[in-house]
């Protein structure tokens, strides 16, 4: 019962913190942190991921079949990156996977980061590979004076 109200309690909280970027704010929030050219990626290739994986919701959290959940505004999966209450995960970010719904986007760049460094890049991401990779994505950064 105490696991259910902290857990509850931790949503809500998390939901009163919660921002959803323009695309145009989120492109230059992820340009501040460096992510133009990140491991060859464009800024369109983020802000595209970041639409196809949350809606620019920094609070988008989706519950799996498996009891892993995927967080925050690119949806990263805690069945390796991040923390919740399982303490059999890799946590690979090394960050509970709560921080990940900050809307100050530090702890998520750092991770993301940390996933594009893998072999797969972002096509780590289903929604990247469904709805980005290979596609003309000027149009997602176009005017945002970057």
């Amino acid at each position: 019962m105490l696991l259910a109200f902290a857990t509850l309690l931790s949503c809500l909280l998390t939901s009163s913190q919660a921002k959803v970027y323009s695309r145009c704010e989120l492109a230059r929030a992820l340009q501040d942190f460096g992510m133009e050219g990140y491991r060859g990626y464009s800024m369109a290739d983020w802000v595209c991921l970041a639409y196809f994986t949350s809606g620019f919701n920094t609070a988008a959290v989706d519950h799996e079949a498996d009891g892993s959940t995927n967080n925050g505004i690119f949806q990263i999966n805690s069945r390796k990156w991040c923390k919740n209450l399982s303490t059999d995960v890799p946590n690979w970010c090394q960050m509970y996977c709560s921080d990940l719904l900050n809307p100050n986007l530090k702890d998520t760049v750092i991770c993301a980061m940390k996933i594009a460094q893998q072999p797969q890049g972002l096509a780590s991401w289903e929604a990247w590979r469904r709805h980005c990779q290979g596609k003309d994505l000027k149009d997602w950064v176009d005017g945002c004076d970057l």
